[in-house]
């Protein structure tokens, strides 16, 4: 009696029960699920499984095979008016049939996903910590696992959990990037979302799968890889079907700020947003425009350039937004840049110099995506993704009243400053040779090396037209000199370009003072370019100090201290 009772409140957590006594014979037994097995009571236990293989310890689990079909077995003990052991059966062979199994395989497959899981239930405590998120906190799941959620990330309040917020609301969090947990003092950021599982109405449980930084930049590069592959077919001299010349790989340089300005520029192009380039005249705010389109999802779309201060005002109205006939003297019906680019990019250059009242009217057609051409009624949808260039601080033209700050928020979702060139000396450095190779081969001559004196003198140099005026200036030079010359000097400047640069350097040019510079590199640097420079020249020479020491021209000790000063570190 003992024996059925016991049997039939197991039966209701297992497929099948199989009760003995101390004498390991079958008492009682449910196992209709398994007629397989062919129980008769009172049979001796092991002529049905190889007992030599079980010692029926408590809690142990076992499996044997009758006709080809798998069985599993947990073990429990109960001692009343003697010792009774429960045999717990499962079918191992079906799946979907055992949820122990089941269990188990989906705490395998959560083991090896790439992105963390963790799930806690009504009193915060967790109960699951996949081996990815352990790798992206730095914690230990053993540790973390059935401890409540606040005591295991070290919270003031339990009511600072987001787990218990979305346990309560039974919304879900989308889109998080927060760090939980800290390892030797510094954050471990996750990107994640959290939802709630609910069962009849009501929340079980909550859950967060989480993504980490590395793994969102490299998925981020990927894209980029992939939009590289995907560039327009060139037509001829480099044009390409859409409308431009360029892509990243012809921006050129070599500084530190450049190459964090290209990972910048590669990521506002996956997103697809208008943006607003900054940077002085000659710093390539056209080349990167360019760039930007040919890396977005609208590479294979228009990209149509206008310069606002090319063209006058009662003009610029009617070559953005179209007109229509009758709408003025001598008006026809012509589409606007806006339609003609359809789904491509538009690219505003020189906005600093649109008139304010044609402003607001740019405001109005951002802001509600909609065309309308002048002298008609009809709209039409604005598609483009528009790109805006300024050779002038926004900041100073809202201060100063030449451009409406509303403006300034439609056409920068996201802003780009490209630094003057003086701002980047090791540029200057790679340009110089780059041009004087470049035209070398472009004019088919080949000159000697640039004396010290003249080299210094450009570094020093202020540079107000930026790459565009190195470029000219390093053209002029090679038209100017003879192949037979024993070497490029500063007699063989332009004679406006040599009074321009030697006056903007101050009179820098005695013997003494240059040829101290060039024993002294980092003296002639900006101050805001000489991290930059430190940075360069320390990855040039494998981070090894005395040899980026003796190329910078000073000391071990004082290279020391300017890494230690700018907070530089060396690449893990």
């Amino acid at each position: 009696m003992f024996a059925a009772s016991i049997g039939s409140l197991m039966k209701s957590f297992v497929s099948g029960v199989i009760v003995l006594n101390e004498e390991y014979q079958v008492i009682w037994h449910e196992t209709k699920e398994f007629p397989v097995l062919n129980i008769i009571e009172g049979m001796p236990i092991c002529e049905l499984i190889p007992c030599e293989q079980m010692c029926f310890a408590e809690n142990e689990t076992y499996s044997f095979t009758i006709n080809q079909r798998k069985f599993s077995i947990e073990v429990k003990h109960l001692s009343l008016d003697q010792l009774y052991t429960l045999l717990c059966l499962e079918d191992a062979s079906d799946l979907l049939k055992n949820p122990k199994m089941r269990l188990y395989c989906l705490e395998k497959m959560i083991d090896t996903l790439n992105e963390g899981v963790m799930m806690s239930n009504q009193e915060g405590e967790i109960l699951l910590y996949n081996l990815a998120q352990e790798k992206m906190e730095g914690l230990n799941r053993q540790e973390m696992i059935g401890k409540p959620l606040w005591s295991a990330y070290g919270y003031d309040k339990p009511q600072n959990s987001e787990h218990r917020h979305t346990f309560k609301t039974g919304k879900p969090i989308f889109s998080r990037y927060r760090a939980h947990s800290k390892v030797n003092g510094v954050p471990k950021y996750v990107n994640y979302s959290t939802f709630p599982i609910q069962k009849d109405g009501e929340t079980v449980a909550v859950y967060s799968i989480s993504t980490n930084e590395s793994k969102l930049r490299d998925q981020l590069y990927e894209t980029i890889e992939q939009k590289r592959k995907e560039l327009p077919t060139e037509k001829n001299h480099g044009e390409f079907s859409n409308g431009t010349t360029f892509t990243f790989e012809n921006i050129k340089g070599s500084s530190l700020a450049l190459k964090n300005l290209l990972k910048e520029a590669q990521n506002i192009a996956v997103h697809n947003t208008d943006v607003l380039i900054v940077g002085e005249t000659g710093t390539g705010k056209e080349l990167f425009a360019q760039s930007i389109h040919n890396h977005s999802p609208r590479a294979k779309q228009p990209f149509i350039a206008i310069n606002c201060a090319a063209i006058p005002e009662n003009l610029l109205e009617s070559t953005l937004f179209g007109t229509v006939k009758g709408a003025f003297t001598g008006a026809v019906n012509q589409i606007g840049l806006f339609e003609h680019a359809g789904a491509g990019t538009l690219f505003l250059d020189e906005i600093n110099s649109m008139p304010i009242t044609l402003q607001s009217k740019l405001i109005r057609v951002l802001q509600e995506r909609i065309v309308r051409r002048v002298g008609s009624n009809e709209i039409t949808p604005v598609k483009c993704t528009v790109i805006s260039a300024s050779n002038e601080d926004p900041e100073k033209l809202i201060a100063d009243g030449k451009m409406r700050l509303d403006l300034f928020y439609r056409i920068a979702h996201t802003s780009l400053f490209i630094p003057p060139l003086r701002e980047r000396t090791e540029d200057i450095h790679f340009f110089i040779d780059y041009f004087l190779e470049s035209f070398q081969e472009k004019f088919n001559k080949s000159v000697p090396a640039m004396s010290k004196r003249l080299l210094t003198t450009l570094y020093q140099y202020n540079w107000p037209g930026n790459t565009r005026e190195l470029e000219h200036l390093v053209e002029n030079i090679i038209i100017r000199v003879s192949e037979s010359d024993p070497i490029i000097d500063v007699d063989h400047l332009p004679a406006y370009m040599r009074r321009k640069i030697l006056v903007d350097n101050k009179g820098l040019g005695s013997v003494a003072e240059i040829e101290e510079v060039v024993k002294n590199p980092l003296k002639s640097l900006f101050a805001n370019s000489k991290e930059h420079f430190i940075q360069s020249t320390l990855e040039q020479s494998d981070w090894n100090i005395s040899k980026a020491a003796k190329k910078l021209g000073i000391t071990r000790q004082s290279l020391q201290y300017h890494i230690k000063k700018h907070g530089l570190e060396k690449p893990s």
